[in-house]
């Protein structure tokens, strides 16, 4: 069931991939006031909390990103490809998964929660910053990308994955 919102959210990122592209690097790291302060922290912050979480569903320590790494688009949009290709294969077992099974987070020593609180706080942490993205945008300006869920071809009934990137 959550496959189709994790679908939505990588949907949503490469469509702001694709309406940020033309912007310079002096414009991505521009300062900006919320969130992580960033069009390119927020991307990597994104894909970086997102894989980290995974990682720990996955009963695995976090494995360290650095945004050196990711100087610029194109790059961030190279790992949010590459960082997907694990977490596809992850969510395709997750229905078998109990929704009680406990997570450890490795950056949390001594917290836990369940995958039930996990796998929905890492769909909902996207949105929130993709929403802080249509607010900067319309500052820049560029064109806001759609929120909308609804005919995207993304609910159950046509849930199949072969539309997305991956």
């Amino acid at each position: 069931m959550m496959k189709p919102l994790f679908e939505y959210n990588w949907l949503v990122r490469e469509e702001w991939f694709d309406a940020l592209e033309g912007l310079t690097l002096e414009e991505l790291n521009r300062s900006r006031t919320g969130g992580v302060g960033t069009i390119r922290k927020t991307f990597f912050h994104i894909m970086d909390v997102e894989y980290s979480w995974i990682r720990a569903c996955m009963g695995l320590h976090d494995d360290v990103l650095t945004i050196d790494d990711y100087p610029d688009l194109a790059s961030l949009r190279e790992l949010s490809l590459k960082l997907r290709q694990e977490i596809i294969e992850y969510l395709d077992k997750l229905e078998k998964k109990s929704k009680d099974t406990i997570i450890l987070p490795s950056w949390l020593a001594g917290e836990s929660y369940t995958l039930d609180e996990v796998i929905p706080h890492i769909l909902v942490h996207e949105i929130h910053h993709i929403g802080q993205l249509s607010v900067w945008a319309k500052d820049i300006p560029v064109k806001v990308v759609s929120a909308n869920f609804i005919g995207r071809g993304l609910g159950s009934a046509s849930n199949n994955s072969s539309h997305m990137p991956i």
